[in-house]
């Protein structure tokens, strides 16, 4: 159990942890079932910064919130954010062209534009969140690392080779299933407006699964970590929103 949740924090963080030795695949695969555990610890961890900023600007706040964010996760769901965009946009539908573009390690104009917009959206909601909305910063990793998980659950990955296919083939799918439904039905029946969130993640999460299947038959993981952002995001806005 250990080595898969150790697994999980050296990819999905910055945190610093002593190199594993003798990785297996199965423990690559396990390592999935954590993910929500990660994002209940960024969360966290985004919570106590935030009682630490009681008291300033609240835009300032927010700002400093999302920039330690970044620094958590060492932009790894940002970078497939912006491949993602580029890859959409310069597709032109194609489904080999934009699996192309999406292995291309520069980041052109439409992936400069979804991550400036994202930051931006990320920065105006956690400036209008405060007090009792303030559980979104909890809400909003939790539930995005619980859709990575729904997503390998449910999607073929279409990249041969490499990290995510080994994940999407060592995953223990009966145990991934009882994970991410339960993360999503322990979080609709907190109190306030979390039942609503979670439809909404959920809605989200369907239109994404749709998209991906019709262009490229399936997920890779760039578009697994642009769908995590659009989920971080989306949970903000809607914090702020409601």
């Amino acid at each position: 159990m250990f080595k898969p949740l150790r697994l999980a924090l050296q990819f999905l963080t910055r945190i610093p942890l002593p190199s594993l030795q003798q990785i297996e695949p199965r423990d690559t695969g396990r390592s999935m079932l954590f993910y929500p555990l990660v994002g209940l610890l960024i969360g966290a961890l985004l919570l106590g910064v935030e009682h630490v900023l009681q008291g300033t600007a609240p835009l300032l706040r927010a700002a400093i919130l999302v920039a330690i964010w970044v620094a958590i996760t060492g932009a790894l769901h940002l970078d497939g954010l912006a491949d993602t965009a580029d890859a959409w946009v310069g597709g032109h539908g194609d489904r080999e062209r934009t699996l192309a573009i999406m292995k291309d390690p520069y980041c052109g104009p439409m992936g400069v534009v979804a991550l400036l917009l994202v930051l931006l959206l990320k920065v105006g909601a956690l400036a209008q969140i405060g007090g009792e909305g303030s559980y979104a910063l909890i809400a909003a990793p939790l539930l995005g690392r619980t859709l990575l998980l729904l997503l390998f659950l449910t999607t073929p990955y279409v990249r041969s080779g490499g990290l995510g296919e080994m994940l999407a083939q060592q995953l223990p799918r009966t145990a991934g299933w009882v994970i991410a439904v339960g993360v999503m039905a322990g979080v609709a029946v907190l109190p306030g407006i979390a039942a609503g969130m979670v439809f909404a993640v959920l809605a989200l999460f369907l239109l994404f699964r749709y998209a991906l299947t019709v262009r490229l038959g399936g997920t890779t993981g760039d578009t697994a970590g642009a769908l995590l952002e659009v989920c971080e995001t989306s949970v903000l806005i809607y914090t702020a929103l409601m």
